[in-house]
């Protein structure tokens, strides 16, 4: 029984469904050994822990509703500027997911967080953000991984299949 327990809160886990303003509903599912939380905030629509052998790493998932977030361009320069040497621009390139283009990004260096790269905390060097801005169908859908290199480099096979696996439902 406690296995079979096991088994359904890990698939339950697996697929995550969150709502828009419009109750249009982005299914997606997430990366094995990722492990889905209470989100922190209101802002966050879902929230997972990374597990790897760099440290704990966290994903998040944003959707702030129609006309709200901001564009792309804007939100790739907010989270370029929440890092500090990063050894150049922000890694971006299009990923066609369904019958939309998602915009991937990378950076790597010495995360800072806060908004506008206000300090958050203390500085962590050595970190690495995965990201997806994907187009919704009243705004877009942020899609975050930061933390330890080690970690994510492990892991952006992973975040780019959960990416791939997004659909409306």
């Amino acid at each position: 029984m406690a296995r079979r327990l096991g088994l359904a809160v890990t698939l339950a886990l697996a697929l995550a469904l969150v709502v828009d303003a419009h109750g249009q509903g982005v299914v997606w599912t997430a990366p094995s050994g990722w492990t889905l939380e209470t989100p922190s905030s209101s802002m966050r629509r879902a929230q997972y822990r990374i597990a790897g052998p760099g440290g704990e790493a966290e994903c998040v998932v944003f959707y702030f509703g129609p006309g709200q977030g901001g564009d792309a361009k804007a939100n790739v320069a907010r989270w370029a500027g929440q890092f500090r040497d990063a050894g150049g621009p922000p890694k971006t390139r299009e990923l066609k997911v369904g019958d939309v283009t998602a915009l991937m990004v990378e950076v790597t260096g010495t995360y800072v967080g806060g908004m506008g790269g206000a300090p958050s905390g203390p500085e962590r060097p050595d970190h690495m953000l995965l990201g997806a801005i994907v187009p919704g169908g009243d705004a877009n859908w942020f899609f975050r991984a930061v933390g330890p290199r080690a970690t994510l480099e492990g892991q952006r096979a992973g975040f780019e299949r959960m990416i791939r696996s997004i659909k409306r439902g």
